[in-house]
Formats: structure tokens, sequence, C-alpha cells
């Protein structure tokens, strides 16, 4: 296939060319005067089939991106009013504020790498480094023409540019995973499948010691030695504040939970978001200097928590209570793993001095040098600038309470609440797992109460959950087990040993794996082939 070029700085100079885009990788690096970057775009032709199934990657962690047929779309936020998105920060959550959405069927983007599938035949194209910026993808079905660019506009250039550097492979999945990852150099840190407990989807922020030590008593019950006990956000004063504790909610701190959560024989968990701040806390009254500032102005990060900001983790000082953070949950605390959200908030927009992507792989790394050898769960995140750093990362949504969410959540941005997105986000970027990082489906239930979910639905997440992750989580209350939920929970961990698990797509989604030496399948009927 050809791929034509062009490279433009501010200025008015352009650079345009040709390349083929065959198996293997292609590097184009042009040698660019002084300057700024105004544009780089590309196009390939390629024709996608009736029957052939488009897949690209979201921009974060949360992000939904299904495959889908010639005539699918993605969806922005069209039917928000502006005065909505702009007051809550909507935008600020995917790529919105500096991608355009044209919401026309047949054209569909995102970021990072995308391939047609036709049966079990894949098309991969994929970026080999993010650095000089993310490498977006748009295809238009309608004309059957692939166009990429870099997201580099008003980044300094002088002298060797890496415009673009793509990884073309066709094959089985497999095949074209192993060989894109190979190019890259890129290895997963090879932690181990997680199991375990996570505090969020049952309590949310309620939690506080009494409730803490009554689910680690329900988790000793069921879980094994060496499972991990996750407490998640709700312990600390307010979001930002992470280097004490709640005090009416957790008037001893956290060192003696943590003692005994090793007890039990677990591994200990915390949650914290380390690049943001809510308006309430003391790190954003008295310390505004650490906000990152984006034509003068603080980065609002969106809604939650009454509205939260960006921390510039380039400020001396930021860095060093950072610093303190991590010192204080490892080496005080005991803590054995972190879970980082909103880690989007490091690197919003383009500097001259580099891209949002190169400052968000920077952003990983830092993160990966504080934390040593403890492990992390990455949230939040772009996925492509966490490869290689963290030990595992969510590939998807939160899950909901229910299904897919009201009519009211449905409007809002791809980045939402629904345990269908969710699932779907397994199913589609499970080529990561074991590759980038260990895939985070996030967490299944078996309880009934506080939740709207149907037993098929319930059975179909889990069971897929401990197909295709490499964490394992609930946020059950234990202790309210009766024997038939304990005997599901026992049976699921026998699932975790399946192998040779595939996905077909072909009609009824279904995933196919061997347990026992016995050929089994799970059905997917709350999914459709047309996603």
């Amino acid at each position: 296939m050809k791929l034509d070029y062009m490279i433009e700085l501010e200025g008015g100079f352009r650079i345009h060319g040709s390349e083929e885009l065959r198996s293997g990788c292609l590097r184009i690096r042009p040698v660019l005067p002084e300057g700024r970057v105004k544009a780089v775009t590309a196009r390939v032709n390629i024709t996608m089939a009736e029957d052939e199934r488009f897949f690209v990657n979201g921009y974060q962690t949360w992000t939904y991106c299904p495959e889908q047929g010639r005539h699918g779309f993605t969806r922005g936020m069209g039917k928000l009013p502006k005065f909505v998105i702009d007051k809550f920060g909507i935008d600020r959550y995917g790529d919105y504020f500096f991608v355009d959405y044209p919401q026309t069927p047949g054209v569909m983007h995102g970021e990072s790498y995308c391939y047609f599938r036709r049966g079990g035949n894949y098309r991969l194209i994929a970026s080999l480094d993010e650095r000089a910026g993310y490498t977006l993808l748009r295809y238009d079905s309608r004309c059957g023409v692939l166009t990429i660019s870099r997201d580099c506009a008003g980044v300094r250039c002088g002298g060797v540019f890496p415009a673009l550097e793509l990884y073309y492979a066709e094959g089985g999945e497999d095949a074209v995973f192993d060989g894109w990852f190979a190019a890259m150099g890129v290895k997963s840190r090879g932690a181990k499948r997680l199991c375990g407990y996570s505090s969020w989807y049952n309590r949310y922020q309620n939690i506080d010691a009494e409730s803490i030590t009554g689910d680690l008593a329900g988790c000793a019950e069921h879980m094994l030695r060496g499972d991990l006990f996750q407490i998640d956000d709700g312990w600390e004063p307010a979001v930002g504040d992470w280097l004490e504790t709640d005090a009416k909610k957790f008037p001893d701190g956290l060192k003696g939970t943590v003692r005994d959560i090793h007890g039990r024989g677990f591994l200990a968990g915390l949650w914290l978001a380390p690049f943001v701040c809510q308006k309430d806390s003391k790190i954003f009254r008295e310390h505004p200097d650490w906000l990152l500032l984006h034509d003068g102005k603080p980065w609002y990060c969106g809604m939650n928590w009454g509205g939260f900001y960006a921390i510039d983790f380039d400020h001396p000082q930021a860095a060093q209570y950072l610093r303190d953070v991590f010192r204080r949950v490892f080496t005080d605390w005991g803590f054995d793993l972190v879970k980082l959200d909103f880690l989007y908030a490091a690197a919003p927009v383009n500097l001259p001095t580099e891209s949002r992507a190169k400052r968000m792989r920077r952003a990983m790394g830092f993160l990966r040098e504080m934390c040593g050898e403890h492990l992390i769960i990455g949230c939040g995140a772009p996925l492509m600038p966490a490869f290689g750093l963290v030990d595992y990362c969510r590939i998807g949504c939160d899950v909901g309470l229910d299904w897919d969410g009201s009519f009211i959540m449905k409007m809002a941005h791809r980045e939402r609440i629904s345990t269908k997105h969710s699932l779907e986000n397994t199913l589609f970027r499970r080529g990561l797992n074991g590759r980038a990082f260990g895939n985070d489906p996030d967490v299944f239930f078996l309880r009934s109460d506080n939740l709207k979910l149907s037993g098929g639905q319930k059975t179909m997440l889990a069971r897929a959950d401990a197909l295709l992750g490499s964490v394992f989580f609930t946020s059950d209350d234990m202790n309210a087990y009766d024997e038939e939920k304990r005997e599901t929970y026992r049976e699921l961990r026998r699932l975790l040993d399946a192998e040779n698990v595939r996905v077909r797509m072909d009609g009824m989604p279904r995933i196919e794996y061997t347990l026992n030496g016995e050929e089994q399948r799970l059905a997917l009927p709350f999914l459709t082939a047309d996603m």
C-alpha cells in the first residue's frame, strides 16, 4: 500500500512524499529546519469489505472502543449543550478538546493502533513510538481512506524529526500483536495474575476502619494467600491530600490496617490519584503554584469530587511532595500495590518543548521511579505511554451497578460508567494483555443486593473477566455469601486455569477455551456482533 504524507511547519515550510506501507516498520524521519510543527498527515487507501470489522484504540483507559462494521462511527458529545460541557469539563475525560468528531456514519477514529479484521485475519497498523505526538487514526469507509496524523502541533523542531513511525502486519491475532511488540521492544513487566477485592463498587467513598475490617474478615473466608485486598477512594481527607488519612474514618491511620491485611496472608493495595487535587483540598488552597497552567489558568480536569485540577509534576516542590507521598504509602504504611487513577491529567496539552504524549510517557516513568518494584495498577491513563511501565492497567471504563446506565448517561462522553462498555473493551483490547501489561477488566459481582444486573449478566461478566484478564477482583461483601455463592466463587477461581482461550465474533460473540482437557465456550448473548 502507498502512504502519501505531508509535513508542514508554521511559516510555510512543507515536505511531502510517498512510501510503501508493507509488512514491518516504516519510519519517516526528515531533517527539519528550526521552527514549530503545524501538521503531520498521511493517507492510505484501504478498502473495507462488507463483512469486515474495524477497531481503533480509544484515547485512554475508559474510552469506549469496540469493533465496528463499515457503517459504524465514533460518537462524540454532539447532543450535549456547550455550556454543560464547559461547566462540568466533560470534554476533559477524553480527546474531545483536541480531536474533531464528525459523528458521520462510516467515520471512526482513535489513537495509537487499529486493525481491520475479516474472520481470523488481521491487518494491523500501529504506532512504534508516541513521544513525538499521539498517532491519530481516522478511517472513512465511504471512500476507503485511512488518515494518519501526529498530534504535535506547536511543538518545536529542528534536525531529525520522527514524523511517523508505523508498524504494519497481516496474519492471525497472536502473530500481528507479537510482531508489533517485538518491533517496539516493549515487554510486559511479567506480574502474575492478581486476584482480590476492591472496596469501591459496593461502599464507594463510604468506607471507614470498621467497614474495612469487616470486609477483610469476609475475604479471609474465600480468598487465597497472595491475593490482594485493596482500599479504594475515601480513605483520604480530600483528593490531593495523601500524607494523612481522614481522621474521622481512620483515626488510627492505615498502618495497623495494613498489618491486619498482611496477617491474613494478603497483599495490601491503596488507591490514589497522584496528578490531581480537588478544589476543597489543602493542596489546592495552599499550593496554587503547583497547579498545571494552560493559558494562565489552572487546568480543570472534570467534575469528580466537586471539580478537580491537574498538578504539575515538573514543579520541584510538587515532585518532592509526590515522592514523600509514595514513601509514606510504601515505607511508613507498608502497602504492596497502588492503584493510580486519573492519570490523563498529567499531560493534557501540547507544549513547545514536548507533545502531550511525550509528557505523558515522562509522567508514567516518574511514577515507575517513585514506586520502584512495588506493583502498579494504572487507570484513567492513555494506554501506549503506559506500555511496559505499569504492572497492570485498566482497559475499560468503570463497571456500573446496572448494565448500561440511564438515558441521560448515554448522552455523556465515551468514558462514562457502563458494564456493557467495560466488557466490550475487555474483548477488544485483549491483544494488550501480557504484552503491554496485565489487563485489568475491572470487577465482577456475585451479590444480589445493591445491584441491578441480572443473573446472566453477572455470570457473563465474571467469567469473561476470569478468561480474558490478568486482574480478577470483586467488590462484594463476602460475609454475605451463602453456600451457592461460595461455590460459584470457587468455580470462577478454577476458571483461571483455562487454556487456549480465544474470542469468536462470527455470529453470537463467544469465548472458547479448554478447561481440564474439555473444550468449552462462553456465549455473550447480551452483546451483539454489530456493536
